[in-house]
């Protein structure tokens, strides 16, 4: 199969997420036939380097030769078994690896099969948790302005994105936001800690006025991704964690997009030493494999579902919850962190990242030049109002690829990206931005 071949019948058959389709009679898809560590190939031989993990899932490369021998081995002796009434070692060893590494309280897992499902498991379990302790009251949520929790119904109540939200409107529960402390907002003079409190002290007037009626606030520690990467101080998820419990408010943490050391350290919330009432994982937690999400929570909650009457369970369930494969691809990417001092490694990378973009951070054109961890991100002040389209394919002409959110360019690279290749993306991008200002 070649190219062409394969473009025709990929827009024939295929529907394509969060894409107009029309868009692509004249922008044409790009075909992959393979990937092997930052690179991905199409069929003519041409090379990406996948700089944003495609999609923030892939931590340790495409075609890791670890993940690979894991899944293997795992398909020799069972590929699946409904997890309703029946177990498998590959589910209860990631349960205790995660229970291990995670901030402290939180020693259940429960599994579903994305991110979405992750957070419609938590909002959930939250409403229900008040419910069954005689608080059937508390069913509403808060999240933060510009949030972004997914795209099902349920997380779509809690997502602040007029693109994703508007169309839907109509079949979405009504929930409130408060300010989000995204740091580009800060005030002349105000340092990024000061803007987190006082964002915090809106959270707290909200809680005062509405507390008996809110069942969880939800965030996304640390970067906000579909904000355009908004990158905020750890002060305020103490802050939020303190009136949480002041109000009897859930803190949801959703570290789909940051967990699993993309923000410096394995969770975000270690980063503000707080421990939050669920703790939701998707995207990179089988190093970009298979899909599979988990939303940890305390025992406290649990022991609140734990009863004789099956309407005090939690009703809730996927087909696929706890797939063998994705469990044993995730305990892979569990090992390689363990092994490979990967945490250490990636600080180095940052820094060195951080070094050799300072043409890109002292280019009169971007503002904001911003990192936490293995994420960066900028805005580039341009007068095309096409600006993202014109900067992907301009980039796949660099062998890169880029995705811009509007005007806001981030990197969210492999975590096994050498240097050379962090020079590569660092030169290919000055030159695009060099091309569209």
């Amino acid at each position: 199969m070649h190219n062409t071949d394969l473009l025709t019948r990929s827009r024939s058959a295929v529907w394509h997420p969060c894409t107009q389709m029309k868009r692509h009679e004249k922008l044409p898809l790009v075909p992959i036939q393979r990937g092997d560590g930052v690179w991905l190939y199409d069929f003519d031989g041409h090379r990406y380097l996948d700089s944003v993990s495609s999609w923030w899932v892939n931590l340790f490369g495409h075609s890791n030769p670890r993940i690979n021998a894991a899944i293997i081995d795992q398909l020799g002796k069972l590929e699946h078994v409904m997890l309703a009434g029946f177990t498998h070692e590959p589910v209860v060893r990631l349960s205790e690896k995660l229970r291990e590494l995670a901030p402290a309280g939180l020693g259940h897992c429960f599994y579903g099969s994305d991110g979405a499902s992750a957070t419609e498991i938590a909002l959930k379990m939250s409403a229900h948790f008040w419910r069954n302790n005689n608080l059937p009251a508390k069913t509403q949520f808060i999240s933060l302005q510009n949030g972004y929790h997914g795209e099902t119904l349920g997380a779509l109540s809690v997502t602040d994105v007029a693109l994703f939200k508007d169309a839907y409107g109509a079949l979405i529960s009504k929930n409130a936001t408060v300010p989000s402390p995204d740091s580009r907002d800060a005030e002349p003079g105000e340092s990024e800690e000061d803007l987190a409190l006082r964002c915090a002290a809106k959270l707290e007037t909200h809680l005062q006025n509405y507390h008996t009626h809110i069942a969880a606030l939800i965030v996304e520690p640390l970067v906000q991704g579909a904000a355009g990467m908004a990158m905020y101080h750890p002060s305020y998820l103490k802050h939020a964690r303190e009136l949480c419990d002041q109000y009897q408010v859930h803190l949801i943490a959703d570290e789909i997009a940051v967990g699993m050391g993309r923000t410096g350290t394995l969770f975000a919330c270690e980063q503000a030493s707080i421990s939050p009432d669920f703790l939701l994982l998707s995207k990179g937690i089988t190093g970009g494999y298979l899909p599979l999400s988990v939303v940890m929570t305390t025992d406290h909650i649990f022991q609140a579902f734990y009863a004789d009457e099956v309407t005090r369970g939690f009703l809730h369930s996927h087909s696929y919850t706890g797939n063998p494969l994705a469990c044993r691809a995730a305990l892979a990417t569990l090992d390689i962190f363990a092994t490979d001092e990967v945490l250490n490694s990636n600080r180095i990378k940052a820094a060195f990242l951080n070094r050799i973009a300072a043409p890109l951070r002292e280019h009169s054109r971007i503002k904001n030049f911003r990192n936490c961890g293995m994420i960066w991100a900028f805005e580039v002040e341009t007068p095309h109002s096409d600006f993202a389209q014109r900067c992907f394919c301009l980039a796949l002409e660099h062998e890169l690829l880029l995705r811009p959110m509007g005007n806001t360019v981030y990197f969210m690279p492999p975590y096994v990206i050498s240097e050379n290749e962090i020079c590569f993306l660092v030169e290919q991008t000055s030159k695009i931005i060099n091309c569209l200002t």
